[in-house]
């Protein structure tokens, strides 16, 4: 017997990068599909739009993802608010943009009983991605050749009975560099959400989960769908939890029907539309 759907007040989901081959939008369709909520918060970066401007292939998985949301919306009347990223940036020129329960923001405050919480993808204070766009691209470029060479050694483990085993962790933790960047982030944020008036703060773009006190600052960070998989709810009673793909998977098993598309359908995707859709938004305000 198939078991209901979690319930959940709100859900936090970042990083996804759909249009692109690491993306685990099977996983991330899985998770949606067995859980309810009344506020979904897309936070950045759920659509790449710099490696589908590279010519990187849609799949009709991804579509899906898509679908579950505009029918969340148009059937439960889903409060969904998707926040730019620096990967799907072409939206920040029509910012904010609202269609009925759906909202398209740079930032937001989302209000609990035991406080406000500043919520926002995190990219503006990468120093990389907003004033070198060109090293920004490049280091993106050597990103999906890691996860690539990533994705064929853990085949091998695979066949070899071996564990899942994340090259790009690895280096974010061996190297200074990366950890000083991390800890410089979140201290970044932290003081922002000071400034805002905050109690805490939920972001993402680093694809590193975190759920921690800085100082008096709840920092929550909801991961990624490339690697780590992650997520962070908001329960009935206020609380929030920072849950991964391979705990939730032990109570909803995937199959081999999930997210099940007729792999004969062709489907396209041109990021610019998403442009031109906001454009004509922005003439009509």
């Amino acid at each position: 017997m198939k078991k209901p759907p979690r319930q959940y007040k709100s859900i936090f989901i970042s990083d996804v990068h759909l249009g692109t081959e690491n993306c685990k939008a099977k996983e991330v369709l899985h998770f949606l599909q067995n859980t309810r909520c009344e506020r979904l918060i897309l936070n950045g970066d759920i659509i790449d739009g710099w490696q589908l401007n590279r010519g990187s292939d849609w799949k009709p998985v991804h579509t899906q993802f898509l679908r579950l949301v505009l029918k969340r919306i148009e059937k439960d009347q889903l409060d969904v608010i998707y926040l730019r990223g620096n990967h799907d940036d072409i939206l920040s020129r029509f910012l904010p943009m609202h269609f009925g329960s759906l909202s398209v923001v740079e930032e937001f405050v989302h209000e609990t009983a035991s406080g406000n919480y500043l919520v926002l993808h995190g990219d503006v204070f990468d120093t990389i991605t907003k004033n070198f766009v060109f090293l920004a691209h490049l280091g993106d470029w050597g990103y999906e050749l890691l996860m690539s060479l990533n994705r064929w050694y853990n085949k091998y483990r695979s066949w070899r009975g071996k564990e899942y085993y994340s090259l790009s962790k690895t280096i974010k933790a061996k190297f200074k560099q990366a950890v000083n960047f991390v800890s410089s982030f979140e201290e970044k944020l932290t003081k922002l959400t000071i400034a805002k008036g905050c109690g805490g703060v939920i972001c993402g773009h680093i694809h590193t989960p975190a759920d921690k006190m800085m100082g008096d600052i709840h920092y929550l960070n909801s991961g990624d769908w490339v690697e780590s998989l992650s997520a962070i709810v908001e329960t009935d009673n206020g609380c929030f939890e920072l849950i991964y793909f391979k705990d939730f998977g032990h109570d909803y098993p995937m199959d081999d029907n999930t997210a099940e598309i007729d792999p004969e359908q062709k489907i396209s995707f041109d990021f610019a539309s998403i442009g031109n859709l906001a454009s004509k938004h922005s003439n009509n305000s």
